[in-house]
């Protein structure tokens, strides 16, 4: 597993399931009393981490249902870190769509402001989760942020962020593959080959579901 990720950081070999079942028994009696006591309890945990196993268990209770009503704007700084410091596509991408993307969705206009400012980020990860953000959302996209977030990065030679540009638009084409189509004809000189690919992987595939 450590070699697979390339990570610095050893694993104790805890499969994805397991890990699960410890973190529910482990947080089963927690209480968070306040936003400020949920975000310590949790980078309490990831400062800590001696394995990797270990920042997944402080993203779990990052998204700990009964945190719900902490997933607000305020919360960004904690997440901020997470980020940053984590700096790898495991821990960004599940932050991204799991707990950037939902206060997203309920605090839309200062959170447009932050992912516009995070897309043209010197920091990688900042901007591959501007990107990533709205993976879920379908039919709810913000077409308009989704592009605007891509366009700093449109140029980069960076394998992740032209990774997470195509995996973006191809989650788009399953709500508009004719809109993905489009943007990808129009942008082909500047998106690279991988954005291409990964953009337009599933568009024969949707198309034949189409009635």
């Amino acid at each position: 597993m450590q070699a697979y990720m390339k990570s610095a950081m050893p694993y104790h070999g805890v499969a994805a399931p397991l890990l699960r079942q410890v973190c529910k028994a482990a947080f089963a009696d927690m209480q968070f009393a306040t936003a400020s006591d949920w975000q310590e309890q949790v980078l309490e945990i990831w400062r800590g981490a001696q394995f990797r196993e270990e920042r997944y268990a402080a993203l779990y209770l990052a998204g700990d249902k009964r945190a719900r009503p902490f997933q607000t704007p305020p919360a960004m700084k904690m997440y901020e870190e997470l980020i940053v410091t984590g700096a790898w596509w495991d821990y960004v991408d599940d932050i991204a769509s799991h707990g950037i993307g939902p206060i997203l969705r309920d605090y839309p206009a200062p959170m447009r402001r932050k992912m516009l400012s995070w897309s043209k980020s010197e920091n990688l990860w900042k901007r591959r989760t501007s990107i990533l953000c709205q993976l879920g959302f379908k039919a709810e996209t913000d077409l308009g942020l989704l592009y605007a977030c891509i366009e700093p990065s449109l140029g980069s030679r960076e394998f992740f962020l032209q990774k997470a540009i195509g995996w973006a638009l191809r989650q788009y084409a399953w709500t508009d593959g004719a809109e993905i189509e489009r943007f990808v004809r129009l942008n082909r000189a500047r998106l690279s080959a991988l954005s291409c690919r990964e953009a337009l992987k599933n568009i024969e595939t949707i198309k034949t579901r189409e009635p």
